[in-house]
């Protein structure tokens, strides 16, 4: 809720900072499965389904949403959508054309990347593709850089 209250992206920065520190401070201790399904998420790109995390770790469906959420406020689900979203917005900052970056992504089509990018930023994917605001992060997504 605070970050969707942010009204600017170093708001919003600084608001996910503000939770790291607090959830750092009081030392809440994430579950195995959770991290687990962080990590794979991340590895994935995005790529996985909800129900295959869940199966991973002998857990319902309902049951890894809502420990996940409990312990990192959001679900699984809009955890994956984030992660390939980032990728996403690196391919194209990258320069590579949106439908690659769609099919790369596993989005079902361009249409489908145009509505995410939409729906995260309210740009359009060639928007994003020049936003000053995204930095590359060769680190995260090594070889996408422009020029690598």
């Amino acid at each position: 809720e605070e970050l969707r209250a942010a009204g600017s992206w170093d708001e919003r920065f600084a608001v996910a900072a503000d939770l790291l520190r607090r959830r750092t401070a009081d030392r809440s201790p994430v579950d195995p499965e959770v991290a687990h399904t962080w990590r794979t998420t991340l590895v994935s790109r995005g790529r996985v389904r909800v129900e295959d995390l869940a199966d991973e770790v002998g857990w319902s469906r309902k049951r890894l949403s809502a420990r996940f959420h409990a312990q990192l406020g959001i679900t699984p689900k809009r955890a994956g959508r984030l992660v390939r979203f980032d990728h996403a917005a690196h391919l194209l900052a990258a320069g590579l054309a949106p439908a690659t970056v769609a099919f790369e992504c596993g989005y079902a089509d361009q249409s489908h990347l145009h509505r995410e990018v939409g729906a995260f930023t309210g740009l359009t994917p060639t928007a994003v593709a020049g936003a000053p605001w995204l930095a590359i992060d060769d680190v995260a997504w090594p070889g996408q850089s422009p020029g690598a």
